[in-house]
This record gives C-alpha cells, structure tokens and sequence, in this order.
C-alpha cells in the first residue's frame, strides 16, 4: 500500500487511478491528432490543447472518484461497474457541454469532444475488462497467513476478503489450516510454508494474548527467509483507515509513530480553518436569508438552535446551527439523535443530510472554538458516559473539534455506543496522523459525502 496525506491507498487502486488518467488524456489527444488538419501541433501547443485535455481528463477522474469508481468496497456487483463507467461518461456530456457554453475557450475543434468520448468509451469498457482479469491472477496476489483464531483474526480475515483491492489472498483457514487456536497447531502451519509450492508472502499476528502462546522460533525461521511479519492492528489500520480499539493498549499509544499534537501545527491548521469559514461564511450570506425565511415558515419555534458542546481540553462551550427539530424535542430531556429521528422536521432532514443546518458553526469556528477539521464536539451529557464506557475516549478532547471529520467523510450515521467506538476509532486514526494535508483530503472529500447526501454526524 501507499501512503499519500497520511492514509493508505492500495497500490492497485493508485495503478488504476494512473492507467485510468492516460486513457482520458489519450482518448481526447487521438481525437484532435486525427480530426485537426493539416497540423494538430499547432492546435494541442499554441492554442493550449493539452492543457484542455489535462482539464477534461481531471473532470472525468473526478466524475468516477463520485460515482465510487475507485472504492471496490461500495461496489456490489460486476456490472455495477460499466453501469457507472456509463452514467460518469454521461454525465461528462452534460458537464462539458456546460463548460463550453461558459467558457468557449476551452472548445478544442470540430467533433474533437464527440470522438473523443466515442473512443473513450470503448477504451474503458475494455481496459476495466483487462483490469478486473488481471488483479485476480494469483501471481499479482500477496499470499496472507493470519496467525491467531480470536476475534481479531476472524475480523481480519473478513476485511481481507472483502478488500480485493488490497491485493491480498489468505491461506491455510477454512482449507488445509490444522492451528486449532494452539501453539502446536500454529507451529505446524508455519513449518508447513517450507515446503514446495506452499510459500507465503506475509504473516499477520492477530493472537488475543500471546504470552507463551506464539510460535516465535517458526516466526523468525519465516523472517530471515523474507517473510513480511507484521501486527494485525497495523494492517488493520492500514486497511481501514481507523485506529482499533482492539487490542489498544497504553504503551502502543506511548511507542507508536504519531500523535505529535505540535503547537506550530496547530497554528497553521487555526489559520487554514479561519480562511476557509470566513470564505464559506461569505459564500453563503447569499443564502443565508433565504434558509432563516425556509425555516421559520416549516415550524414554529427560532431559527437558530443552541447547545452546549465538550471541546478542546474538555471546555465548554455553545454551538450553532440552524433548527431542523421541532421546538419540543427534548421536553423530556436529551435524547440522542437517530438517523430516521421522527423529531427532525421534513426540511430539517434535507438540511442535515445536505449539512445547511452546519453554516452557523462557521462562527464556532471563527471564534476559535472549533476547526473546520477534527473530531466532532460531543454533548457533555454523553460524554462522561462515553468517557466510563469506551476507553480513550477522552483522547478525542486533544484538539478542537470540528465543523467536519475523518469520521463524518468515512463511516455512516452513528447513533448508539457501539457506534460511537466505532466513530472513536476513525477519530483516533486522525489525531494519530494529524497533518495540514489530511485535513485537505478531509475537506475534499466532505464535498463528496454532501453531493451524494451520505456519512456521519
């Protein structure tokens, strides 16, 4: 896998994404070689041609970044693939033709954009064919053993086997594994991969406790032959995108690379977070009146709504967004907020899932209080219960909380405590790798989860 901004990309799905790039940019290149006459050169180098290209091959990557085309694990079916690959080429027609007529500019000659999409259409039909054949040939697949037989290991298996991005293939379970969870039997494993035709590539150890119980003789018989060995939890991490609270323990958070909360970080995150909610808050004052009419006429009751939130350091303080609940909501107390909340309103359920009910939280920002980036702020109600019930919780307090998050942009709404670990989880990920250019990718991809109305809270 590859690292880029701090998370972990499969190497396939990078191939593909610069495979993919090359027959965009040489579709449209191919189609003003062959229809510019009698010398394209001048049309692709004095009249900006490539960089017309450039711009309509990163339209078409970004089409099939939201429709998916790069995240196998959202895709279900074969087929949804060349369904998608059609509907990003469609909807390609509709955005350059847009561009066009706003920017004629960028209008490259004669029938170049019509053949151009002609050619490629076919070469992405076909080269995803070609892609999908030639990622399931097992000599382009890394052959995984999985040392352990708790839940760590079954949970590992299960996300090897649903990644088939990741490129890795597990062996000996299910089929020829004779480990029965004891030392003798995972002893017998591994002594096994010195035989012909039995090799593996990488060992996984995922034991519940492994004190007296691992094979460490066999272990570094394998490691002096090549054999990548490494941790379940790191190759979850990798995978997942999250931090496990299982198997978390005090001296990994004292040892691990990360969690450098550095104060000239922080400063540079407050200045990036000021810039961009003062430009939103400008983008929106447009809007701004047309949303307090919108909400003042769906129910009785204020516009804005007032809570009192847990932020950096465990301080208090209030938090604003627009009413998307009925004034009598919590008559009877604080609830926590479910997905299908029959309190929310019909608009305040467009607002929340377009995050327009988010806009007064511009000013939290502002103020200080919170980031344009972090861990979502918490109610103080809950949060000495999450804090008794779920281990580093408080962890999520090191820096401010934020107007979006790791959490919010790659897990669905949570609303129950196995939730919140899990949410917690992805939180940790994000303070462990804090840096200015996740918080880009995060921002980049809260686009992504607005536009298709999905993630958390």
């Amino acid at each position: 896998m590859i690292r880029l901004f701090n998370v972990y990309y499969p190497t396939r799905t990078l191939v593909l994404l610069l495979c993919e790039a090359l027959i965009v940019s040489g579709s449209f290149l191919l189609a003003t070689i062959y229809l510019i006459r009698p010398d394209p050169y001048i049309t692709l180098i004095y009249d900006n041609g490539l960089l017309k290209i450039a711009v309509i091959t990163i339209v078409t990557l970004l089409l099939s970044y939201y429709f998916d085309l790069y995240e196998p694990q959202h895709i279900s079916e074969r087929w949804e693939i060349y369904f998608r690959l059609l509907l990003v080429l469609s909807v390609l027609c509709f955005v350059l033709a847009g561009i066009i007529y706003f920017f004629p500019d960028i209008y490259i000659g004669p029938h170049v954009l019509t053949v151009g999409i002609s050619i490629l259409a076919v070469s992405l039909v076909i080269w995803r064919g070609a892609y999908e054949w030639i990622i399931g040939r097992s000599v382009f697949c890394e052959r995984v053993y999985v040392l352990g037989s708790g839940k760590r290991a079954s949970a590992l298996i299960e996300t090897l086997r649903s990644r088939h991005d990741a490129g890795m293939e597990v062996v000996n379970r299910d089929t020829g594994s004779a480990s029965n969870g004891s030392l003798e039997g995972f002893a017998a494993d591994l002594r096994s991969f010195r035989k012909p035709n039995t090799e593996i590539d990488r060992v996984v150890v995922a034991m519940e406790d492994r004190r007296g119980a691992m094979p460490v003789r066999e272990l570094l018989d394998l490691r002096l032959r090549g054999i990548v060995i490494e941790d379940a939890s790191d190759l979850m991490e990798r995978l997942s995108g999250k931090l496990p609270l299982e198997g978390l323990n005090p001296s990994i958070l004292i040892f691990t690379h990360g969690f450098k909360v550095k104060a000239s970080q922080q400063i540079v995150r407050r200045l990036v977070s000021i810039a961009v909610s003062f430009v939103g808050l400008a983008m929106c004052l447009l809007f701004i009146p047309f949303i307090i009419l919108a909400v003042r006429l769906s129910s009785p009751g204020p516009v804005f709504f007032r809570q009192t939130r847990v932020g950096l350091r465990g301080r208090l303080f209030t938090v604003f967004k627009f009413r998307t609940m009925r004034q009598d909501a919590e008559v009877k107390g604080a609830v926590w907020a479910t997905e299908n909340d029959p309190r929310v309103t019909s608009l305040g359920r467009f607002m929340r899932k377009t995050r327009i009910d988010e806009i007064p939280q511009l000013w939290n920002v502002l103020c200080g209080q919170m980031s344009f980036v972090g861990p979502r702020p918490e109610r103080p109600e809950f949060v000495q219960w999450l804090s008794n019930a779920i281990p580093y919780y408080d962890l999520r307090h090191l820096i401010r909380p934020g107007l979006t998050g790791w959490a919010q942009v790659r897990y669905e709404y949570g609303a129950s405590l196995e939730e919140t670990k899990q949410k917690l989880e992805y939180d940790l990920y994000y303070i462990k790798h804090l840096s200015l250019g996740l918080d880009m990718l995060i921002m980049f991809e809260t686009i992504k989860t607005i536009v298709l109305r999905r993630g958390a809270r």
